[in-house]
């Protein structure tokens, strides 16, 4: 009995030490569950597309540089103050719809009917709430019905008349759809219905069967180059929000719905990994599940913010034939960029708490 003893309390004492020591985990994975870092943090965007140096005179160049800085400063400003990152994403984004000059609220593009059609969708990352609204035509501000569908009921998205209705019962501002009607777009809409009527023309006289202009054929004209706009936050109590507004494609037919209401397409935030807004060739972020992805990259993998974007961005959305591009940022405050078109409409506050404009690839 004693030497039976003896022996088990040798092996107790010995195995631990002979045993293959465990690998610790990464230092990525460490630091993504560390405290909460509480440096403020702000990033939008205003589209991705082809936007090529030179394709923009100086007036408008400046003219996108100055609204862009208006709002990226103006949503900083918000969490200077103390407000949450829903607010500041909000700010941000109600600047942006009410400018002409992007594809979100009053500057949205027409589609083949002649109409406007307004999607958004804002998300919490501390609660992973989220609301969306698609289709709509009368709200001039879509982020503040996307909130509100999010704070004050219990949908996720709501779409064509009803969310109206909703807005109108949550007393959101409603406008003549004649409101976002404007020059530019309009024009490229008749461009676009000449070129599918030239188009259609061809082949019929050789007797081949008429094809109309694609999305990406769309893309490349220059009348054609702005797009959805998005931001994403961080306040001072480390939560993250994201949101994003369109006014779709130009041209896009019945009932198409893109991916900035998508939660986890277009739009995606969660406190424990980062907030993604997304802009581009919507039905390819909805089938890649763009914003999600970024964030799963991240949890599941321990990539950094910018590793992740890029490996969405350049090569699983490339790959797969889809353009357009992201804005992300951790719930450190790191941001990523990453498209792969030749510009995104981007401003950022950076480490010392300056706005940086930024149009143009590298």
């Amino acid at each position: 009995m004693k030497n039976y003893l003896a022996i088990l309390l040798l092996v107790i004492t010995v195995l631990p030490s002979i045993a293959p020591a465990q690998k610790p985990a990464p230092a990525e994975i460490i630091q993504l569950q560390g405290p909460q870092n509480p440096r403020l943090g702000f990033i939008i965007h205003g589209g991705a597309g082809v936007i090529a140096k030179g394709s923009l005179t100086p007036q408008q160049e400046k003219a996108y540089r100055d609204k862009l800085e208006e709002a990226v400063l103006a949503g900083y400003k918000a969490l200077q103050a103390g407000k949450p990152a829903l607010d500041a994403v909000e700010i941000a984004i109600r600047i942006l719809e009410d400018s002409p000059l992007f594809n979100a609220g009053k500057g949205a593009v027409f589609t083949h009917d002649g109409k406007n059609e307004l999607d958004a969708s804002i998300m919490d990352g501390k609660t992973l709430a989220a609301g969306a609204v698609a289709g709509v035509h009368r709200v001039k501000n879509p982020i503040t019905l996307a909130r509100a569908v999010m704070e004050k009921s219990p949908h996720v998205m709501m779409i064509g008349d009803g969310a109206e209705q909703f807005a109108a019962e949550q007393k959101i501002e409603l406008v003549d759809p004649k409101y976002f009607w404007t020059q530019p777009r309009w024009d490229a809409l008749q461009l676009i219905l000449k070129e599918e009527k030239d188009k259609s023309s061809k082949p019929e006289a050789q007797g081949q069967k008429p094809k109309s202009v694609s999305r990406r054929e769309a893309a490349e004209l220059p009348y054609n180059k702005f797009g959805t706009v998005g931001a994403v936050a961080l306040d001072k109590d480390g939560n993250i929000a994201a949101g994003t507004s369109t006014g779709g494609m130009t041209n896009k037919k019945y009932g198409r719905v893109g991916d900035a209401p998508i939660i986890g397409a277009g739009t995606y935030a969660n406190n424990q990994t980062c907030g993604v807004s997304g802009t581009g060739w919507g039905e390819y972020f909805i089938r890649l599940g763009v914003a999600r992805d970024i964030s799963s990259l991240m949890e599941y993998r321990a990539l950094p913010i910018q590793a992740a974007a890029d490996l969405v961005v350049k090569r699983k959305l490339q790959g797969l034939g889809g353009d357009g591009g992201v804005i992300a940022m951790d719930k450190f405050g790191n941001i990523g960029i990453s498209f792969n078109s030749e510009g995104m409409y981007r401003a950022y506050i950076n480490k010392e708490g300056k706005p940086v404009v930024e149009i143009y690839g590298k």
